[in-house]
């Protein structure tokens, strides 16, 4: 594919360019700066222009890349130490490099961030849900930065993907770039002061910067991704006097003290890697102990370069093979071509004569040699100077003229040539297949751990999923096992104990389940906690419209925004495609707000709803026989047992209810039903006791909101007073 490059010269920009070339892409750069600048590995093209240049549409046409990587957090081009100016110029930048980008209509384009977006961190592993908080003109550039790209990809359609790194670190060249590595600025400090002083609360995670890299080039190359925004981290937490410790530990010959700052308060900023991981199985190839014994000998080896900013002193070979390595590299086989030409050239002179050795052709030797160790451009340069060594001797005893017209000597030629570039040829293509073969070899050892890595984890998963099969609270058996027992309860029950069971299986405090009546409004049954109750009594839930749109959808509502006016977390109980009950969950933590969760309240709210329907259709067909002929009064034993039912749960805290004495002739009970019931809500009772009196059951009232029901009685020409009874 073709890959455009966005960004200045560096280690990791020049790693991404050789990893990508080794795959097979082509690779073009957009420097950042209208003059060339050295440092980049050699790629196809190189276009030297600003990024705020009109000409970078055509550049983008020019290119049509398949990826574009802008280096962002990482490119060299922005000064950092003159951050108020340059966080303007940043932020310009991403916006001009992505209408250019848009215009395309094709490729993906990768954005790299870094850690800094969430300043001081937190207690845990920072997820990339978690907000990002600025504190400097970086990061406030960064957290903008981002925000455009991921607008671009939500509102634009774009295919933008933002990638924040974690720690990087490398060897560095020089004190600048030591300076800004976490690693190896505290073994500069080391190297200057023979200590370090190092906090115990600085908590972070170090990724070496060739594994950064092939976490870059996974995003790169994929043909879709499931997300917009990944965090790329070795997840290997460390403390900065551990890694002090680390860096004394290795510079072995010097005496290095580690020392404890007195900073007190915690500043832990780790990325988690989950979601990368979950999509792109990688593997860390460079353990931090290895990393940092890389970079404190290689410091330790140029002491002078980190400590006097001196240049790094090399022997004459190496600094001839820094500033020439490629031309020498290049050269070499021809001047050992011309070196070896001159032997071979002696011996053909001396056996021209010769009685036994006239019949060798050492020239023919000659060229099959090279084409052998070297191949077929150095078959032919030989072949040249064979053909001239050849032509040289020939005109010993002959003219250049008969020379020519001599026939023997194309045949001659010819087989040289011929025998040469053959050779040449077939030793290029061996060596291509070994190469090639020796890739696929190393690829094939790389998934071959994967996929040791890969089954020891479905092995874990296994044992876990047995495990949790046969004794775990959430699993399977055991949900049903547990939803099962609400048969053993009476109708009345069911609801009560659904709300305990809901509350135990998913390890939700805060659980409420109301009932749906035909006026709009859902009425609450029962609620486990104060927290349940705080959406109130009576909800018209067709206005809750993100709820009610999801509900009736069959699909469960989960409060992404933490809108405090919806639940966290609900689903409904269907009965023939209408809704008939509501299940209302708070008090779940964020990283609990998942699908797997939804999935696991969608299970036990069917397996509840098998006995919530199963209750409700066995009162519906007793109907007649639980109330008074041709009343909605319900009979003693019905109603006791209704009563009996709430005040259980009001003991366990599941409801609030009280019970009302009605002073009227049992004469007249029928004639005073219409009227007491017109003053009642539809969740409420009217029934008889077995003393022969009538009663209202109030269901989610306290007696202080059933002093009203009393006056309002009252005004109806009806005498009661609230009974003691319920409290149990």
């Amino acid at each position: 594919m073709n890959v455009l490059l966005i960004g200045g010269p560096g280690s990791l920009t020049n790693r991404m360019i050789v990893k990508l070339k080794k795959e097979g892409h082509r690779v073009s750069v957009l420097t950042g700066e209208s003059y060339a600048r050295k440092g980049y590995e050699k790629v196809f093209e190189t276009y030297n222009f600003t990024y705020d240049s009109d000409s970078l549409k055509d550049i983008f046409d020019s290119v049509c890349p398949d990826t574009i990587l802008f280096m962002g957090a990482y490119d060299t081009n922005f000064d950092w130490n003159e951050s108020e100016r340059e966080a303007v110029r940043f932020v310009s930048a991403v916006m001009n490099i992505l209408i250019s980008y848009s215009a395309q209509k094709k490729g993906r384009f990768v954005f790299l961030s870094s850690d800094e977006v969430f300043g001081h961190g937190k207690e845990t592993d920072l997820r990339e849900e978690d907000p990002v908080s600025g504190g400097g003109y970086k990061t406030t550039a960064l957290i903008q930065a981002e925000q455009i790209c991921l607008d671009f990809e939500k509102n634009w359609r774009e295919d933008v993907v933002v990638l924040r790194l974690d720690h990087l670190y490398q060897i560095p060249k020089n004190m600048a770039e030591a300076a800004q590595n976490p690693c190896a600025s505290l073994c500069l400090t080391a190297l200057q002061a023979n200590y370090i002083s190092a906090d115990k609360n600085e908590i972070f995670s170090l990724l070496y910067e060739e594994d950064g890299v092939e976490f870059i080039y996974e995003i790169m190359a994929a043909k879709n991704t499931a997300y917009s925004l990944y965090h790329i981290s070795s997840k290997e937490p460390v403390n900065q006097y551990q890694l002090a410790e680390e860096i004394r530990d290795v510079m072995k010959g010097e005496y290095v003290s580690v020392l404890e700052a007195n900073r007190t308060d915690s500043h832990r900023r780790v990325l988690s890697n989950e979601r990368f991981q979950a999509e792109f199985p990688a593997k860390i190839y460079h353990p931090r102990s290895e990393g940092v014994k890389k970079i404190v000998k290689y410091m330790q080896k140029n002491r002078n370069v980190f400590v006097n900013e001196e240049e790094e002193n090399l022997p004459f070979h190496k600094r001839l093979m820094r500033q020439f390595g490629w031309f020498i590299k290049a050269i070499f086989p021809f001047v050992e071509n011309m070196v070896c030409f001159i032997p071979f050239f002696m011996l053909n002179n001396r056996t021209v004569g010769s009685q036994y050795f006239s019949r060798l052709d050492f020239y023919l030797f000659y060229v099959l040699l090279f084409a052998i160790v070297h191949g077929q451009h150095q078959a032919l340069f030989s072949a040249v100077l064979a053909v001239c060594g050849y032509l040289f001797r020939q005109m010993y005893t002959r003219s250049g003229f008969e020379v020519m017209l001599d026939y023997t000597t194309y045949v001659w030629m010819a087989q040289l040539f011929i025998l040469g570039l053959v050779v040449g040829y077939m030793r290029d293509q061996i060596r291509d297949i070994k190469q090639e073969s020796a890739e696929i070899q190393d690829n094939l050892n790389r998934q071959l751990g994967d996929l040791k890595d890969i089954n020891s984890s479905n092995v874990r998963v296994k044992d876990v999923l047995e495990q949790q099969v046969v004794d775990q609270k959430d699993s399977i058996g055991k949900i049903y096992s547990i939803t099962s027992s609400l048969e053993r309860y009476m109708p009345e029950e069911v609801l009560f104990h659904a709300v305990e069971i809901v509350r135990d299986l998913l390890n939700c405090p805060d659980v409420a389940i109301y009932t749906v009546h035909k006026s709009g409004y859902a009425r609450m049954f029962s609620a486990s906690s104060k927290e349940a109750r705080k959406l109130g009594n009576s909800i018209l839930y067709q206005e809750m419209t993100d709820m009610y749109d999801a509900l009736k959808e069959e699909r469960v509502f989960i409060n992404r925004s933490l809108d405090p006016a919806y639940p966290l977390m609900a689903n409904a109980i269907y009965d023939k495609e209408e809704i008939q009950m509501i299940l209302m969950l708070w008090g779940l933590p964020w990283e609990r707000m998942t699908l797997g969760e939804a999935n696991r309240l969608v299970v036990v709210s069917y397996l509840i709803q098998n006995a919530v329907l199963r209750a409700n259709r066995y009162l519906a067909a007793l109907e007649e026989s639980r109330y008074l002929e041709d009343t909605k009064i319900l009979e003693a034993e019905a109603f006791t047992s209704l009563v009996h039912a709430y005040t259980q749960a009001k003991k366990k805290n599941l409801t609030e209810c009280t019970l009302l004495q009605i002073e009227v002739d049992s004469a007249t009970y029928k004639r005073s039903e219409e009227i007491l019931l017109d003053n009642l809500r539809q969740s409420d009772y009217l029934g008889m006791m077995e003393d022969g009196k009538l009663y209202v059951l109030l269901a989610n009232t306290v007696q202080t909101e059933a002093q009203i029901v009393v006056n309002r009685f009252m005004k109806a020409g009806f005498n009661s007073h609230i009974v003691d009874r319920i409290e149990g």
